[in-house]
């Protein structure tokens, strides 16, 4: 039987968060599909393991860039080493858990920075190249919070709901000159991120740390948390040259946990 064709080979791709947990997976999932990627992420050595063992499974040019896309600088290092990417995949580790007692302006800053104002800044950045192409690929990780708000998550909820509704916009408007925006909501996924909520979830509840994980994965219609490589290959779908009539769409990946239809 001959082997699909996501029909992106050669194409280039820029990834952030893309050291571990989500972001990588999708890193691993454009490379297998055949694009080239630029990667980034804050933290330098475990970004470059990352780009070294996603080019040794791939054989595609990975180049990595340590930086922090939250800042003005940041975000201008990045597009240097990447400046027209086919592919953008933005991507951030959502705030920390808490109540919302404690959340002044500060924290609530550093949030829309990141869940934000980030991703929009680099849409801004590099969308224009893209319509001027007529291709082009945009996926934002946000959360399965964005249609099911979680406890605890208050910075993380209302950052990413911010951000789905700009991108909603400007979906619609670079639709016409072949660029998808998309965006994917992940439920529980088994990541770093994931352990830190459990973690929060555990001393909230006086629970041991193994209770806490079973209970969420029982929780669920699958009996299980999500693998991060289905989550990958989700998002190298949406990049492919057989979504183009897909837009302006907020993907749920979370088991079935959602128990409503919309």
């Amino acid at each position: 039987m001959a082997s699909f064709s996501l029909g992106i080979e050669g194409r280039r791709a820029l990834v952030c968060g893309a050291s571990k947990g989500l972001g990588r997976a999708c890193a691993e999932a454009l490379a297998a599909a055949g694009c080239d990627l630029v990667i980034c992420a804050r933290t330098d050595a475990p970004l470059q393991a990352a780009a070294q063992a996603i080019r040794a499974a791939s054989g595609r040019e990975v180049q990595a860039v340590a930086c922090d896309v939250t800042t003005e600088a940041g975000r201008a290092a990045l597009v240097a080493v990447g400046p027209d990417p086919d592919i953008l995949v933005t991507n951030a580790a959502g705030p920390a858990p808490g109540r919302f007692e404690d959340w002044g302006e500060a924290e609530w800053g550093a949030a829309l920075a990141a869940n934000m104002v980030a991703p929009l800044q680099l849409i801004r950045a590099l969308v224009p190249a893209m319509r001027a192409r007529g291709w082009g690929r945009i996926v934002n990780i946000t959360s399965g919070a964005v249609k099911a708000p979680l406890p605890m998550l208050g910075l993380s909820n209302g950052a990413r709901a911010g951000l789905t509704g700009a991108v909603g916009g400007i979906a619609r408007e670079v639709a016409k000159d072949g660029v998808t925006i998309n965006n994917l909501l992940p439920g529980h996924f088994a990541t770093d991120r994931l352990e830190a909520y459990y973690a929060a979830l555990a001393a909230a509840r006086g629970q041991p740390l193994e209770a806490v994980r079973a209970a969420v994965a029982a929780a669920n219609p699958t009996g299980r948390v999500g693998d991060p490589a289905e989550f990958g290959a989700l998002c190298a779908m949406l990049c492919s040259a057989h979504a183009g009539y897909v837009t302006g769409q907020n993907l749920l990946l979370d088991g079935g946990a959602f128990p409503g239809l919309f």
